[in-house]
């Protein structure tokens, strides 16, 4: 135990989560410190264009702002750090205790979780290649569907949030087609029946996608094969968006923190980002499966920040 960092408040991960937690942490003189994770910054750096984040009218761009708000982090002396929590024991409330990779042992008062959560991908070479050129492919609709307006898309999935994103997209978007791979939704009926009635949008069962399409400027459609019939065809798009779930990154804490049935954190209490460990609190897509956006992910981490501070101050620190 002696060899153990010991920490007031210690941040597992970045994002605009972790970064607001640290702002108002350090500006609470609980010097925080934070690991940025195996993603730094989160999954805002593969956005291209964030239009809808309060306070910048011109837009910017997702590795940009991040990079702003480490920079806001470490004005108030939040001692962010490269390198990853592998492993965490929360069996003792008064000790809370966390491993970095390269075996550093530390001792927090309080810990904010905010490690988010990855968007599932279709794992096809030519969709990764898009993806990371910024030029089409997408796993958020509320997010970039505002730069396909007017413009024909293509998303993959059968769940409800598929059927909700499709939606909105078909208020945007000229033609939205629509890839299921089995032969019906897994969506509620009120969702599929949503999507079923709205007139742009083309719903193709048993299909999946065999190549995302495009050139130097992005994606231009995709070639699809019928499961059952093995006819290939290509649609054409300018926009392909992956509505098949997020994995949310919480499997260390998974022996001592309430996860639900996919592994989102569960609220000890609702309206506050108390976890069911007493010092532990979670803030952005790591618990929150309904919204995803940066700014909902900010505002709990001021939530998580303000409940750490008055846990310690409840305790006398």
């Amino acid at each position: 135990m002696s060899n153990a960092e010991n920490i007031k408040c210690l941040i597992i991960g970045s994002g605009p989560a972790g970064y607001t937690a640290a702002i108002y942490a350090a500006r609470a003189e609980m010097k925080p410190v934070l690991y940025q994770g195996m993603q730094p910054g989160g999954q805002l750096t593969t956005t291209n264009e964030v239009e809808n984040f309060p306070g910048y009218p011109e837009g910017i761009s997702g590795p940009e702002m991040m990079v702003q708000l480490e920079a806001q982090a470490k004005r108030f002396e939040t001692d962010v750090r490269y390198g990853f929590i592998t492993k965490v024991d929360f069996s003792d409330a008064n000790n809370l205790l966390a491993w970095t990779e390269d075996g550093h042992e530390i001792k927090a008062d309080t810990v904010i979780i905010s490690t988010g959560a990855s968007a599932k991908y279709l794992g096809l070479p030519s969709e990764q290649k898009y993806l990371e050129m910024g030029g089409g492919v997408s796993a958020c609709a509320v997010c970039d569907g505002f730069f396909y307006r007017g413009q024909e898309t293509i998303i993959v999935g059968a769940g409800d949030s598929a059927c909700e994103e499709a939606h909105y997209l078909s208020k945007l978007c000229t033609k939205v087609t629509m890839l299921v791979r089995k032969d019906d939704f897994r969506a509620s009926k009120i969702m599929a029946d949503r999507v079923k009635n709205t007139p742009n949008i083309e719903i193709l069962f048993n299909t999946e996608t065999l190549e995302v399409l495009g050139d130097d400027q992005g994606v231009t459609g995709a070639l699809v094969k019928n499961n059952q019939t093995g006819e290939e065809k290509t649609i054409p798009a300018t926009g392909f968006f992956v509505a098949i779930g997020h994995k949310p990154n919480t499997d260390i804490f998974k022996d001592y923190i309430d996860l639900d049935e996919t592994g989102y954190i569960k609220y000890a209490k609702p309206g506050t980002s108390l976890t069911n460990v007493p010092g532990v609190f979670v803030a952005g897509d790591a618990a929150d499966k309904n919204y995803r956006q940066a700014i909902t992910a900010a505002g709990t981490g001021c939530m998580a920040a303000l409940d750490a501070e008055r846990y310690l101050a409840a305790k006398g620190h």
